[in-house]
């Protein structure tokens, strides 16, 4: 069919308007339902009117299209679906589309305002109110995707996301998984849903090669999608919109050496004499930290019990070369010693249902808690007195926060809203030492503060430790660049690890910008069967290697902080961030789930794995093994690189940044060996 190209002014760039004509005799209009082209100097948009649809096409090639049928919405538990397009308006940069729907006297209307790299959506319905509006993309127009941070299944985590698949009913800015609104593609388009309201996010659900995005409420779906040349340019776009870090909230000192936590090491054990038992064992055997964590709160109502004299461990602890910290939450569970008395007073939020009661939930552990309301300021300096007198009064240095915020099944304070409690709870930890614990904080919310982010726990097994790689890769590519993973060796209640997975678990965090430690390579009791497991010497050699070559490699990631605090780029990143290279040539490099660059000089290839062998993919570049010295040049795979467990494989970028200083704290000894 033959087209008249109209013109339309895009800011300073022109933008190219294509429109069937209607036989010879009429031109098209602005109102002509047919279908349309909206080109930009960097793409196309494609509107679909036969039925609603949307694709985006830059350089000749789809790059997103969204799937058939994919605008939904819901109405009183039915579902109801978007049909013909039934006019369409523009104005500059602006266009505006009407859609029929299934239900009479019901019309959709839809509002797109075009960038020269991106555009925004905006679609609500006229004629009702819908409780959820929904949008669905087929995941193969764009390649692979990635973003969404943490899956709500911990066990399991698909890198690229449309390598599995991904369920999150509770998607919400009072998630406890460290998630934001933000996908990405290897073909360089991202999606950011512009909203705190909670959603349903499903990524080829059932295998049905689709990615859903639901928000729920009566508010417009407002998203934005970007149009870049390469999926680093994307996070970037992304990251000018939430904003980066002004600085890092754990000092250098935090970086170098790991932080221990007592969780997996005695979970249900937790004295006072086993804890010291521990860290006697951990000193004595060289294995350094700069704090230890007991993972027990002192509101536990058997606490002065089983720590009968916490200024005295702090003290011992202190001589053996650890700060003491504690776990702390704004959970209090029915049987905690001072939950009549936060009940009585109106520090718990409330039950939505009858205010007057606070609102309990099932808690981890199967007990009934409720979360101390962080909108009432009251309840606010109720919880930050109690950490003061632990800080002044039983010499704690510093804690883990463990907790969300606030609970969507729960009603909030008073005009308070999601980003409140938010902005209440990190402006309340940022007053304490978080000893390298971090924060976990949903939809980018506090990147400003620059905090810690620890995923996860994970299980004690060579998935685990696979799946705590894909999530640190999925949060830092989020926007939380200083990431680590859960304890090193896995927790869940799982028995302990081997000797095998402790080991290359720790080994492959060596090569991260933190450590986060628990399981001793000296030995550890079996939660599960209370057995004493012990490790042989090499293991405890081996983890003390891994320890030392992060620290040799501190000054290293110290400068990728500073980097990171100018650009926001994330430290430790997927090699198509710094290789993105052709995707029909490199496809590796897009879907390599075991190996990572940290900064742009090391690339990291841990085994991750049994087995003494693995395939290392080299982007291009020149690179030197830090463990033979060898110079390799890619692009190229080496093909059953020998790996035995005390050769952690990692690759310098002769190149890069950094590239010197980095080679010589590899190379030193030999990474972890």
């Amino acid at each position: 069919m033959p087209l008249l190209r109209r013109t339309i002014r895009h800011g300073s760039a022109a933008l190219l308007l294509a429109a069937p004509l209607l036989g010879t005799a009429a031109p098209a209009t602005a109102t002509d339902p047919g279908p349309t082209t909206f080109v930009t100097p960097r793409y196309e948009l494609r509107l679909a009117t036969d039925r609603l649809a949307l694709t985006t096409v830059r350089a000749g090639r789809t790059v997103l299209a969204t799937a058939p049928g994919a605008f939904r919405f819901r109405i009183g538990g039915d579902w109801h679906i978007v049909r013909e397009v039934t006019g369409s308006t523009r104005d500059g940069d602006t266009v505006r589309v009407t859609a029929a729907t299934d239900l009479p006297g019901v019309t959709v209307e839809l509002r797109i305002t075009l960038r020269s790299d991106r555009y925004d959506m905006n679609w609500s319905l006229s004629g009702a109110r819908a409780d959820a509006l929904s949008t669905a993309y087929d995941l193969s127009s764009a390649g692979h995707w990635y973003g969404h941070g943490e899956n709500s299944d911990q066990t399991v985590q698909p890198w690229p996301l449309d390598s599995g698949q991904l369920v999150d009913t509770g998607f919400s800015p009072a998630s406890y998984q460290v998630v934001s609104p933000f996908w990405y593609t290897s073909s360089a388009t991202g999606l950011w849903a512009n909203t705190d309201d909670p959603m349903d996010v499903r990524i080829n659900s059932g295998g049905n090669g689709l990615g859903e995005f639901t928000v729920t409420g009566d508010r417009p779906a407002a998203s934005t999608v970007f149009v870049e040349d390469t999926p680093a340019a994307v996070y970037r776009d992304h990251i000018a919109l939430v904003g980066k870090p002004a600085r890092s909230d754990t000092p250098y000192e935090q970086y170098a050496t790991p932080l221990w936590n007592s969780w997996a090491q005695l979970y249900g054990e937790q004295t006072q004499e086993n804890v010291l038992d521990w860290a006697r064992a951990l000193a004595g055997a060289g294995l350094r930290g700069h704090a230890l964590q007991i993972e027990e709160s002192v509101i536990a109502a058997d606490f002065g019990e089983r720590f009968p004299d916490l200024p005295a461990l702090s003290k011992e602890l202190g001589r053996l070369g650890f700060d003491l910290g504690m776990w702390t939450g704004l959970y209090v569970p029915e049987t905690a010693a001072n939950f009549s008395y936060a009940v009585d007073n109106g520090y718990l939020l409330k039950d939505p249902s009858d205010p007057a009661k606070p609102c309990l939930f099932t808690w981890w552990n199967g007990r009934q808690t409720g979360l101390i309301d962080l909108a009432n300021p009251a309840a606010r300096q109720w919880y930050t007195d109690d950490l003061k007198a632990q800080t002044s009064e039983l010499r704690v240095a510093g804690f883990k926060f463990d907790t969300a915020f606030f609970d969507d099944r729960c009603a909030p304070y008073p005009g308070a809203t999601r980003a409140d409690y938010v902005k209440y709870g990190t402006e309340l930890a940022d007053a304490f030492d978080q000893q390298g614990a971090g924060l976990r904080v949903a939809w980018n919310a506090a990147q400003v503060k620059g905090f810690a982010t620890r995923t996860a726990d994970k299980p004690t097994t060579f998935a685990g430790l696979r799946a705590a790689v894909s999530a640190n890769l999925a949060v830092s590519t989020i926007g939380y660049p200083f990431v680590e993973t859960d304890m090193i060796g896995g927790s869940l209640g799982y028995p302990p690890p081997t000797k095998q997975v402790l080991t290359r678990w720790a080994q492959a965090a060596s090569l991260m910008p933190l450590m986060y430690a628990s399981t001793s390579p000296t030995g550890v009791r079996d939660a599960t069967t209370g057995a004493w497991v012990g490790y042989d010497r090499e293991t405890v050699d081996l983890y003390r290697a891994a320890i030392a070559t992060h620290e040799r490699l501190a000054p290293y990631i110290w400068d990728q902080v500073r980097q990171t605090l100018k650009t926001g780029d994330p430290i430790m990143r997927p090699l198509f961030f710094d290789f993105p290279g052709d995707l029909a040539e490199d496809e590796r490099a897009y879907t390599v789930s075991d190996e990572w660059m940290l900064g742009p000089a090391v690339l990291a290839a841990p085994k991750l794995d049994a087995g003494t062998t693995r395939d290392i993919f080299l982007p291009s570049g020149t690179w030197r093994d830090v463990n033979n010295g060898t110079v390799v040049r890619g692009p190229v795979t080496l093909t059953g690189y020998a790996a035995p467990l005390g050769v952690t494989p990692a690759f310098v970028n002769l190149k890069a940044k950094g590239a010197t200083k980095a080679y010589e704290a590899l190379a030193r000894t030999g990474v972890a060996r």
